[in-house]
């Protein structure tokens, strides 16, 4: 089996593919780690790796023994206060006031398979042989206290999760006020932190800076996994480029409060823990009740960044996304928010979704302002029944029109939310989270519902469930569109007011799992003001997510490129919208805002009705040559060539080729133009070396490795001295290239 006990050295040795994680039962019977990386051999001792010395003004575990210290030992699952200085993974506030423990090993136990998380979303295995668990129980016998940790290798992937339960079956209450998911305590700090950064409109930002000596990290304190910051974080060695050197990814399978924090030793130790944020967060544990904590994914690549995310995105596109929509194609998609916002009738829209079927969409969604008297957002969230002012046939009346036409529908939800000009508000004014007699603060003129209460999911859930059961809905945007302030609930006593927070995204996930149970055709698209909510928490349930409000071609290039560090093209919903663009009032050529898109799961976001002849032919072309090539964009390797965030930016390349190898799509963009350019060649990556192929438009054939190695030859661009004709002109161009293997 790929997981090891030395019981005679009490050893743990995992093993993943390519990869080896070695911990210990340390002399105090508590867990010390000894490595991870790159996979070792098994041996039936590692004590060797183990060491220990006495140094000045370091307190010892035990009397007479001082070269025995948590202060200079790698740790497992570390605690505080009894020698180890470092922050630790778990800290337990008892009775008495007192937050020391002493959690020792009891007993283990390893198999085949990986069981689920309770309420959590999580990775997940169909066969049992693809995976094998660890699972390790600490004890605080003071406390009557244990601790599960949760480890899990797969069969064919350099995976490791993590995760920990924490239960109490003592007498008294206890109270966690840290209850991460993991720790890592690596043995030196020469790496480099990558983080996924940035707000609203320019998420997913790559940023990369030196570990230092002291705590680096990132976190979210805004109720959802954020647009600040994503919850991965990656570190790689100086040297490491996207196709060469070592590299550790952290990811978080969790959609609200994170920290991933690494602390950097006086012995240049590199502590990198991951889990709930500890700010603002306790959880009451009465006697008889436990805590899961959510999933860490590791993932170690000795072969660069880009082999590091194809592992991320292989596991999350086969093995966190589920359901009949995890394999199937997805539709082309039109969405009317930017062609009409609130400003529609069920005839305008019925005429956009016919001229939209004359052109090969397949799916028309309808947007934000069909339901309660929403003319505008300051009304009607939480009143989730057909506004017949404008549907007066209902959206059952319109669902089944645009059926009629020969395309699936699609409605726009914001369940999470309500509006004090509502229904809801006027029936349940003590649904809102809330704090008793302080104000609340407004954001895009709405207010977040109760989730922690079982109550308030439960009527959302009737009004979506009778809505859905009445008309042919085939995809749902479920939309988020503001972050937590004021968190509270009315429902809770106080010494539960800081689990409001986990408790609502528990809620969140609860209504998704009824709703894809109950409805499991619809496919279901996440949003939360654009990425917001980006994560692989929301993924389990809806297997692709808007990426972005910013729609912009040149914007998207980095927020897709950032996105691609953790997360598969299958996810990313990738849209061509109008122009000016209505982010950053940018103009730009049909062809660059498709050649963009093609690299996501495409839709448009415009008025095809005010398109002009040449932009229908256009933009009919494209979704033919997207249908063709689909299956690639989903399932294919995808490799990130040139960086929008290297030097000026100002050139971005990536490919995806096919598993088989045979057929492969390259983007290049160039952004603005450059005086008096000279040749240039892109190397290609992951073809396969002895082929021949083919590129679309050129009539010689070239051999896999000369694309890797010497590269493939760029279109001329203009010198500013001869003639423009055959050479590319202008700022904002681009170019997708058709690779395919010659038979």
């Amino acid at each position: 089996m790929p997981i090891h006990y030395n019981e005679k050295t009490k050893e743990f040795h995992l093993q993943a593919l390519d990869v080896s994680y070695i911990f210990t039962i340390l002399p105090n019977n508590q867990l010390g780690h000894l490595y991870y990386g790159k996979q070792v051999r098994h041996r039936e001792n590692f004590s060797h790796l183990l060491r220990y010395q006495s140094r000045g003004y370091t307190p010892a575990v035990y009397e007479g023994n001082h070269e025995f210290s948590l202060d200079l030992t790698l740790q497992e699952f570390p605690a505080y206060g009894t020698t180890d200085y470092r922050e630790p993974a778990y800290q337990i506030l008892q009775e008495n006031g007192s937050r020391i423990t002493n959690f020792e090993y009891k007993t283990h136990t390893i198999y085949q398979g990986k069981p689920k998380l309770d309420g959590l979303p999580a990775t997940y295995v169909e066969m049992d042989e693809e995976a094998t668990t660890l699972e390790v129980t600490l004890e605080d016998s003071l406390l009557k206290a244990e601790i599960k940790l949760l480890y899990t290798t797969f069969e064919h992937s350099s995976v490791i999760t993590r995760s920990a339960k924490l239960s109490n079956f003592g007498e008294q209450r206890l109270n966690l006020t840290r209850a991460l998911s993991s720790s890592v305590d690596l043995r030196d700090a020469n790496f480099e932190m990558i983080q996924l950064s940035g707000a609203w409109i320019r998420e997913r930002h790559i940023k990369t800076r030196k570990l230092e000596r002291g705590i680096q990290g990132i976190s979210s304190t805004r109720g959802a996994s954020s647009s600040q910051h994503n919850p991965f974080v990656a570190l790689k060695r100086p040297e490491t480029t996207e196709h060469s050197g070592e590299v550790y990814g952290f990811s978080l399978v969790y959609s609200g409060n994170f920290l991933a924090q690494i602390e950097v030793d006086h012995y240049d130790v590199t502590r990198l823990t991951m889990g709930i944020n500890p700010f603002d967060f306790n959880w009451l544990l009465e006697s008889g009740e436990s805590f899961q904590t959510p999933e860490v994914v590791m993932v170690y690549s000795e072969n660069g960044l880009n082999d590091m995310s194809n592992t991320f995105h292989k596991l999350y596109r086969t093995r966190l996304v589920r359901g009949e929509w995890r394999d199937k194609d997805r539709p082309v998609l039109i969405n009317n928010w930017e062609a009409t916002y609130f400003d529609f009738n069920e005839e305008k829209i019925c005429t956009i979704a016919e001229e939209a079927k004359h052109l090969g969409v397949e799916l028309f969604v309808l947007d934000d302002g069909w339901f309660g008297k929403r003319d505008n957002d300051t009304t009607s969230l939480g009143d989730w029944f057909s506004d017949k002012r404008k549907l007066p046939n209902g959206v059952e009346g319109l669902a089944r029109k645009i059926e009629e036409l020969g395309l699936k529908f699609g409605l726009w939800f914001e369940p999470e939310m309500i509006s004090k000009e509502s229904e809801l508000y006027k029936d349940h004014p003590d649904w809102l989270i809330q704090v008793p007699d302080r104000k609340l603060s407004p954001s895009r003129n709405q207010y977040i519902l109760d989730f922690s209460r079982s109550e308030v999911v439960d009527h959302i859930y009737k009004q979506m469930e009778a809505v859905l059961a009445h008309a042919p809905v085939s995809y749902i945007k479920w939309d988020m569109n503001r972050n937590m302030t004021e968190i509270g609930s009315l429902h809770f006593p106080s010494e539960r007011q800081r689990e409001i927070a986990h408790r609502y995204i528990l809620g969140v996930y609860d209504l998704y799992e009824r709703l894809i149970t109950r409805f499991p055709h619809i496919l279901f698209e996440s949003c939360a003001g654009g990425g917001n909510r980006f994560d692989p928490g929301m993924l389990y349930y809806a297997p692709q997510a808007w990426t972005s409000d910013d729609s912009d071609a040149i914007e998207r290039l980095k927020i897709q490129y950032g996105t691609s560090m953790v997360y598969p093209l299958s996810t990313m919903g990738a849209h061509v919208s109008a122009v000016p663009n209505h982010q950053v009032g940018r103009k730009t050529d049909l062809d660059i805002r498709a050649n963009v898109a093609y690299f996501g799961m495409l839709g448009y976001e415009l008025d095809v009705t005010k398109m002009s002849t040449e932009e229908k032919i256009k933009m009919s072309k494209q979704i033919t040559f997207y249908k063709e090539h689909r299956n690639l964009i989903m399932n294919g390797t995808f490799y990130r060539l040139q960086s929008p965030f290297a030097d000026d930016g100002n050139i971005t390349s990536w490919m995806i080729v096919s598993e088989d190898k045979q057929e492969a799509l390259v983007g290049y963009y160039r952004v603005l133009a450059r005086p008096n350019p000279g040749y240039k060649h892109l190397l290609l990556q992951g073809l396969a070396a002895e082929k021949q192929y083919r590129i679309v438009g050129r009539s010689q054939t070239f051999y896999g490795d000369e694309l890797q190695n010497i590269g493939l030859l760029l279109e001329k661009e203009f010198s500013g001295a001869e003639s423009s004709e055959d050479r590319i002109v202008g700022d904002f161009v681009s170019k997708v290239y058709k690779i395919s293997a010659v038979e």
